[in-house]
This record gives structure tokens, C-alpha cells and sequence, in this order.
């Protein structure tokens, strides 16, 4: 049994230990709250200078909505497609969303959560700026492409569509208008077509082995794959599903363009380099048709 001076020296023991707990705690305290009041200080001279009109959210953040959107609101276990651009306070880009492709998936797990709760603000086809303080975003380590204790600026714009194909659909529309691109049909399959030169041989059919010579783009026109001098021959049941869906029914000697989406290509899967969710361009030639 501890007698008298024994228990004294262990109670101080203790009440030092517990000190030195609430003095790191007050400094972890202070620290925080220091990160706080230098982040907000940041935010409002960038509104300021700025000339933003921007709502301060009970977490810290702030958001500015720029276009309210005109289709249905969201909801958290809504699929949602937007683009999003991720900037310092003086504009130094991080990130920003590839040409002709969305970020996608369900609005409650979207992150940080500053870009839900601002979302939420907002409709189908709307717009949002969101200033979230460090603390809020990527904190004192950062990330691989925003930098330590840095407030970043987001700008989120937000599909009017609901779904992959419907956003494809446009985008194929929208690319044929802005390169002039005319002739092409809307397939049943949902692959544009467009046919050059009109052949007289054999009809492909649903078992058909093709020889074809072909050229295969992105939407940004970068090449991911060609016949070169060696042509390609398959079953054409083998082929992707928008390819062979639009190929079933023309003749040999037939030279089209066709645009794949991406459910008819390679799919939500990145495949080489083709990545994930991509709209694919065909240049075809039908060389040989087997039946």
C-alpha cells in the first residue's frame, strides 16, 4: 500500500501530465483557430477586390451561384454530371475538367463537401462558385495537385442531362456544328453516320467477317489507333457494339465516318489510351465482306 508521500508524488505526476495534455490541446486549439481567421481574412479581400457577391455557408465556406440552372433540383442520391475548374486565390490553375467529358456520380458523395452543400443550391445546367478555406479543402498536406494550406477557388457547371448517353448525344451534336460537319444521320443505335461512298458488293450481315481499313480518334482528335498497311479482318461480331451496329446493313466497297458514344465503345472502363467514357470517331473503309 502507497503510503502518504508516495500517493503525493504520484497525484503530482498526474497533474503535470494532464497540464501538458491542455497545453498541447489549447496550442492545437489556437493553431486551428489562427488557420481559420487567416483563410477568411484571404476569402473576403479576394470578394472584395473582386466585386463578388457571395454567401458565407455555417461551415466557412463561400459560394456564389452564377447561374441558377432551369432544370430540377438535386438531390443526394441523384447521378450528376458537371465540369469544374480548381484555382488558387490569384488564379494559378490546378485543375480543370478534360474537353468533351464530365466528372460524374452521385451528388451526396462528392467531395470536398463544400461542392455538395453548394450544389444542393443549385438546379440542372447551373453554375457555382465555391471558396473554401484550406482547412476545408486539401489542409496542411495538400494534395498532388493543390499545394499545402492553400484556398482554393471551384467552379462547377452542372449538366442539364441526367444521364451519360444524353450528355454523348449533345456533345457528338455539338462537335459535328462547331467543325461544320454535315451529312450525318442519327443511327437507331445512336451512332451518327455519315456515308461517303456508297458500295455495290456483298451486304454485311449479322455473321459477316469484314476486311476493313480504318482510322480511330477521340473527340479531340487525338489518334488511338489505325489499320496502317496491314488491314484488319474480323468477325464482325467481334467488333465494339457501335461499330457493329452500324456497319450491319452496308455493303462492301462503303466508306464512312461514324461517332461511337462511349456505351457503344469501350464503355466507363479506360482501355489504352483510350480513356474512360470516350466518344469515338471512325473513319471505315468496307475492303471485303465474307457471308
Amino acid at each position: 500500500m502507497l503510503d502518504n508521500k508516495q500517493m503525493s508524488k504520484h497525484i503530482t505526476k498526474y497533474i503535470f501530465a494532464l497540464l501538458a495534455v491542455l497545453v498541447l490541446f489549447n496550442s492545437c486549439k489556437k493553431e486551428y483557430e489562427k488557420i481559420e481567421e487567416i483563410d477568411d481574412a484571404k476569402i473576403q479581400a479576394f470578394i472584395k477586390q473582386n466585386g463578388i457577391s457571395a454567401v458565407k455557408d455555417e461551415t466557412g465556406f463561400y459560394y456564389q451561384i452564377l447561374d441558377q440552372g432551369a432544370g430540377e433540383p438535386m438531390l443526394n442520391k441523384d447521378s450528376v454530371f458537371y465540369t469544374m475548374t480548381i484555382k488558387s486565390l490569384t488564379g494559378s490553375v490546378y485543375y480543370t475538367t478534360a474537353a468533351n467529358t464530365y466528372e460524374r456520380g452521385y451528388l451526396g458523395y462528392v467531395a470536398p463537401d463544400s461542392y455538395r452543400i453548394a450544389l444542393n443550391a443549385i438546379n440542372r445546367g447551373g453554375k457555382v462558385r465555391v471558396i473554401v478555406p484550406s482547412y476545408l479543402a486539401y489542409g496542411k498536406n495538400g494534395n498532388d495537385i493543390v499545394p499545402s494550406n492553400e484556398v482554393i477557388v471551384g467552379e462547377l457547371t452542372v449538366a442539364s442531362e441526367k444521364t451519360q448517353w444524353e450528355i454523348e448525344d449533345r456533345l457528338i451534336r455539338e462537335f459535328l456544328t462547331a467543325k461544320n460537319l454535315t451529312g450525318f444521320i442519327k443511327h437507331p443505335s445512336r451512332v451518327y453516320q455519315n456515308i461517303s461512298v456508297v458500295g455495290n458488293g456483298t451486304i454485311i450481315n449479322s455473321s459477316s467477317t469484314l476486311t476493313l481499313k480504318y482510322k480511330g480518334r477521340l473527340l479531340d482528335g487525338t489518334q488511338f489507333d489505325e489499320s496502317g498497311t496491314n488491314d484488319l479482318v474480323n468477325a464482325i461480331y467481334d467488333l465494339r457494339p457501335g461499330l457493329r451496329k452500324s456497319l450491319v446493313g452496308i455493303s462492301k466497297g462503303t466508306k464512312l465516318r461514324i461517332f461511337v458514344p462511349s456505351d457503344l465503345g469501350y464503355g466507363s472502363v479506360a482501355d489504352g489510351p483510350i480513356p474512360a467514357n470516350s466518344i469515338l470517331d471512325f473513319d471505315i473503309e468496307v475492303v471485303d465482306v465474307v457471308n
